[in-house]
């Protein structure tokens, strides 16, 4: 779709390198700042589908813009600048090999471990007797590796210590910040009826200084459950509201694609593309709280070009 921007090859002042994501494309200037372009590509079930999804880029790029600034006098973020509603320039930091996820809920990935009869996820202790979508007692940290390739895999705080993936040290300071991080985001959902149900932060170093990096609070890295009808839908064993991409998957399964081999991607046509652009907004406007104001999509490369070259020039 001409109004969407799955592809990127731009030539920026000072540019070394280039990293092409399922999502976010980006830009090494310098090997000092990075450009993070976020496109429009949707991926679902490990794939990137055939049609961009206009706005959808817009969308996390500022959503994860505002969380970055909300939650600046918790820690330093790489955040510099977004010189472009669909860029965020910051620093080049030296990423830390986890992923930090936390977890306030007994829902996905936990709640399939504890059905099958975990009690402790990456040593971690859960009680018996939760239902799921339960609330703990305390909110909970399960990181996973940062796999360079594959899968990431979970892992326990004294294995990431022992392999000495991070320093004892570091380790707990980034848990402070996690749990920090966490509480924060889950006061903003609550101001606007919604529940952070998890999430996942990444961090890194720069000049002996631990940075957050990344995006943060988006629906791409988070799940949300709506306030509303929580505890009923909890009582009653159903299933919860929830504010993320989840339509996208639910759409594909009922057209038979699940991502596995000879399965096809079913046709994305305009009106569908665009329906799921306005499910995005909707997105933007429930997490941050204000409504969406779209940008031109008239030559989306041009503007961001420009838009990044006239930044970069005036530092």
């Amino acid at each position: 779709m001409s109004n969407a921007l799955v592809k990127t090859d731009f030539h920026f002042p000072g540019q070394k390198s280039v990293y092409h994501g399922k999502v976010r494309d980006v830009y090494n200037i310098d090997d000092d700042l990075l450009v993070m372009v976020a496109t429009d590509r949707i991926s679902a079930f490990d794939v990137i589908l055939p049609e961009g999804i206009p706005y959808k880029g817009q969308v996390l790029n500022q959503i994860a813009a505002k969380f970055l600034d909300a939650t600046a006098d918790i820690l330093p973020n790489w955040k510099v600048a977004t010189p472009d509603p669909m860029v965020t320039v910051g620093l080049k930091c030296e990423p830390f090999k986890v992923e930090m996820v936390v977890r306030g809920y007994l829902t996905g990935h936990a709640w399939r471990e504890y059905r099958d009869g975990k009690r402790t996820l990456c040593g971690v202790p859960m009680p018996d007797g939760m239902r799921e979508n339960e609330k703990f007692a305390q909110p909970i940290i399960t990181p996973t590796t940062k796999a360079d390739a594959g899968h990431d895999e979970d892992i326990s705080k004294e294995e990431i210590i022992a392999r000495g993936i991070v320093s004892r040290e570091d380790y707990e300071q980034l848990e402070k910040y996690t749990l920090a991080l966490y509480r924060r985001g889950a006061e903003m959902a609550a101001s606007k009826g919604l529940i952070l149900v998890d999430t996942k932060y990444e961090f890194g170093k720069k000049d002996g200084r631990i940075i957050l990096i990344d995006e943060i609070h988006t629906p791409d890295s988070s799940r949300y459950f709506y306030a509303d009808g929580y505890e009923e839908r909890l009582a009653k064993g159903e299933e919860q509201r929830q504010l993320s991409k989840e339509f996208v998957r639910q759409w594909l399964i009922a057209n038979g694609f699940q991502g596995k081999e000879g399965q096809k991607v079913p046709e994305m046509t305009p009106e569908y593309c665009n329906s799921v652009a306005d499910r995005y907004i909707e997105l933007y406007e429930h997490i941050v709280g204000e409504p969406f104001v779209k940008a031109d999509l008239t030559d989306l490369a041009a503007r961001i070009e420009r838009n990044v070259t006239d930044f970069l020039r005036s530092r």
